[in-house]
């Protein structure tokens, strides 16, 4: 039981330092803040092989810690909703059970999609209610804040989360392959 508590913390851990650097290779930024990443893929990792509860805990460190790093503040509940709360939410991928087993890997694809897009939705809806709420007023005249804050916060998250997609799959099948060599 204690080594599986090490080796959690481990993981978080690590996770939490490779979505940092991950952090740091921007693929596409936005002018007001947002850009497509890869630095959701470890903790969705976390959150798939430990579950939900690791899985938030690893979001919302990393969230800390981009906080330190690379903030972008207006407002002190901004904070809360762009960096904590939002990476948190990244971990409910891990409320999704995920089972790899080579027999039925097609589920396990399902169930890894249905995973990532429900992390990436909880960030999602972090950052349209911080859109909302606080930059609301960039909207074009005659524009909802609510449709303002959908598309300038999908236009990052989406292909973000379609990367991650992408990139989990052959991480978790080998994974596999080395848990059952």
């Amino acid at each position: 039981m204690r080594d599986k508590k090490v080796r959690l913390m481990t993981e978080i851990g690590v996770a939490v330092a490779l979505a940092a650097l991950l952090n740091f290779i921007t693929l596409f930024r936005m002018p007001q803040g947002g850009k497509i990443s890869l630095e959701m893929l470890p903790i969705l990792i976390v959150a798939i092989r430990w579950g939900g509860i690791p899985g938030l805990i690893t979001g919302f460190v990393y969230g800390l810690l981009q906080l330190i790093l690379d903030p972008y503040i207006v407002h002190p509940a901004q904070v809360f909703l762009d960096y904590p709360f939002a990476y948190m939410l990244v971990g409910l991928a891990g409320f999704i059970p995920v089972k790899l087993e080579k027999n039925n890997m097609m589920k396990a694809y399902r169930n890894i999609l249905l995973a990532v897009l429900l992390g990436g939705f909880g960030r999602f809806i972090s950052h349209l209610l911080s859109g909302v709420i606080f930059f609301g007023q960039y909207a074009p005249e005659g524009q909802s804040p609510w449709l303002y804050s959908s598309i300038y916060n999908a236009s990052y998250i989406i292909p973000s989360i379609l990367v991650s997609y992408l990139i989990i799959i052959p991480i978790l099948k080998s994974l596999l392959d080395n848990n059952n060599k």
